[in-house]
């Protein structure tokens, strides 16, 4: 099973498809900031929807890097922007926050075997020490019970019910057009703490699992008291339990461009759960690619055709 894709955009005489989250809307608004192009967005879901098939509403969607260093260069490009909104566009619904890092003894040898060879968080020696200003090692008296290692440093947290409608509005100031569809094939073209959340490859369940709920909140309260007034899980005021489908690829996120059957079509899906930390490197490497495209010599006078395709397999 596939998502579909969701948006088309029109580029002058070209047309780009991709979708109406995070990243196909920070992809959108690159592209619009050139004003001979006109874009258009068609999407099944909106900012302002909740379903299972729209994973940018549920996103924790604070900055913690999960890249390993040879594919570290989207979220490097991403944190100086992500850094500059929280510090200069409050209505964007970014602020800044202290964040931790813990490492488990038993989590670090799966390390030091090879497992986890995807997600760079939880290095001893991480590649984003140089990324964040601040970024110090944890003495062992700052470490909870059953705790190896630790760092501290200043990340952000994004409110995706704020930032998601302020993107629309940076769309729309720059003259993008929304419309609500979907597309068959590409020649077609909330305020509070979030606790979680999982990663389970290949679990297609739509309804949150009572039992993960509960120990991801005991989990929390453990390491945090004060999310709940020192009350335990009873402390904590639940305003909702969320599922959405993490976009993941095997592989990775692809990023590339591709002609098929006379259309160019620049590819940005796969991004797991780094959707909002790598949405501006990401976005950026699309203008890149979509210039490279229709760049290229043509052959004949006839328009070309250009869209971005957000085909992936979701895991929750």
């Amino acid at each position: 099973m596939k998502s579909q894709p969701e948006t088309i955009h029109e580029l002058k005489t070209n047309t780009i498809s991709q979708s109406a989250g995070v990243s196909g809307l920070t992809s959108a608004y690159l592209l619009s900031k050139e004003s001979a192009n006109t874009i258009t967005v068609v999407a099944k879901h909106m900012p302002g929807d909740y379903d299972i098939e729209y994973a940018s509403p549920w996103a924790g969607a604070n900055v913690l890097p999960m890249a390993t260093k040879p594919s570290s260069r989207w979220e490097r490009q991403t944190w100086p922007e992500l850094k500059r909104l929280a510090e200069e566009v409050p209505e964007a619904g970014i602020h800044k926050m202290k964040s931790r890092v813990y490492r488990r003894e038993k989590d670090l040898e799966k390390l030091r075997g090879g497992e986890y060879a995807f997600d760079g968080l939880f290095k001893e020696d991480p590649w984003y020490k140089t990324l964040f200003e601040d970024f110090r090692e944890l003495s062992k008296d700052e470490l909870p019970s059953g705790v190896a290692s630790g760092a501290e440093f200043t990340s952000v947290c994004i409110n995706t019910m704020l930032y998601l409608p302020w993107l629309v509005g940076k769309c729309r100031a720059n003259g993008v057009v929304f419309k609500r569809g979907v597309l068959q094939h590409i020649s077609e073209a909330a305020a509070g703490t979030i606790l979680g959340g999982t990663y389970q490859k290949g679990q297609w369940e739509s309804q949150a699992d009572p039992n993960t709920a509960l120990r991801i909140m005991k989990r929390a309260v453990e390491m945090v008291p004060e999310l709940a007034d020192g009350k335990g899980v009873q402390g904590l005021d639940v305003v909702r339990h969320g599922v959405g489908l993490r976009p993941y690829r095997n592989g990775g996120v692809r990023l590339e461009k591709e002609k098929i059957g006379g259309t160019w079509v620049v590819h940005n899906y796969g991004h797991a759960g780094w959707g909002y930390q790598g949405s501006y490197g990401c976005a950026e490497r699309v203008v890149e690619l979509a210039d490279e495209a229709l760049n290229q010599p043509k052959l004949a006078s006839a328009p070309n055709e250009l869209k971005l395709s957000p085909i992936a397999e979701p895991i929750k």
